[in-house]
């Protein structure tokens, strides 16, 4: 029975997913985004309960990688789909405005690229104590956070800054590339509680902590920004 608890966790963040889809398809996208957080929390959580448990198995793998696919490649995929429609139909670019619709299914170069790396990392053996490319989690939490600073923080900067279309444009290139790329970024996974190995770790969460303390939900940017930059650093140290 305990080795199904780990898969069960799985399945709820894959459900989780799925809801996060209905509410972006209706163009509910905080709902959509609370639902995908959810399910990511789920995703952080399946993997300690196989381990607590020592029930680790090939199955638990390949359902974890399929339940990402819905919960942090489709549903990004389809909020990026339907911010991109919004702004495309208000663009000043005629092709942009007259083709929204069309146009705006490259929002779902987030879900073929998140389908991609987790392929590529159910195959890859270099990446049990470190990642190679932006996790699929972090560049979730990075979509979903646009419809989050546009709804709560009402500055004019950012408002505009998200709602253009060639802002959208870049910012689906962008995390492609992030997803696929062969950088190499740390572990959040703690080896032990010591602060001498895992300073990079806990350097980290203070930092993410005081970013979102003093800029709340335009501190999600920043934070995996941080995070690409600390492991640039950390490599060349190391």
């Amino acid at each position: 029975m305990k080795a199904f608890i780990p898969n069960l966790i799985t399945l709820l963040n894959l459900f989780m997913g799925c809801i996060a889809i209905y509410f972006a398809a209706n163009g509910d996208l905080i709902t959509a985004g609370i639902c995908a957080l959810i399910g990511i929390f789920f995703d952080f959580f399946d993997g300690l309960a196989a381990r607590l448990l020592k029930v680790s198995s090939d199955l638990g793998k390949q359902l974890d990688s399929l339940a990402d696919v819905v919960t942090s490649g489709v549903a990004p995929g389809y909020v990026m789909f339907q911010m991109m429609q919004i702004s495309f139909s208000g663009s000043d670019h005629l092709f942009l405005n007259a083709n929204a619709l069309v146009c705006s299914f490259f929002g779902f170069l987030i879900t073929l690229a998140s389908a991609y790396r987790l392929a590529n990392f159910n195959i890859d053996e270099n990446q049990t104590d470190k990642f190679i490319g932006l996790p699929t989690p972090a560049n979730t939490i990075l979509i979903l956070s646009l419809p989050f600073i546009l709804e709560f923080e009402n500055i004019a900067f950012f408002n505009d800054l998200i709602s253009s279309p060639y802002f959208l444009i870049l910012l689906t290139i962008l995390s492609a590339y992030l997803l696929n790329m062969k950088q190499e970024l740390f572990s959040l996974k703690l080896k032990s509680l010591k602060l001498k190995d895992n300073i990079l770790i806990y350097l980290f969460l203070v930092l993410s902590i005081a970013l979102v303390l003093s800029l709340k939900f335009i501190a999600v940017p920043l934070i995996i920004l941080s995070y690409i930059i600390l492991s640039f650093t950390n490599k060349k140290i190391g």
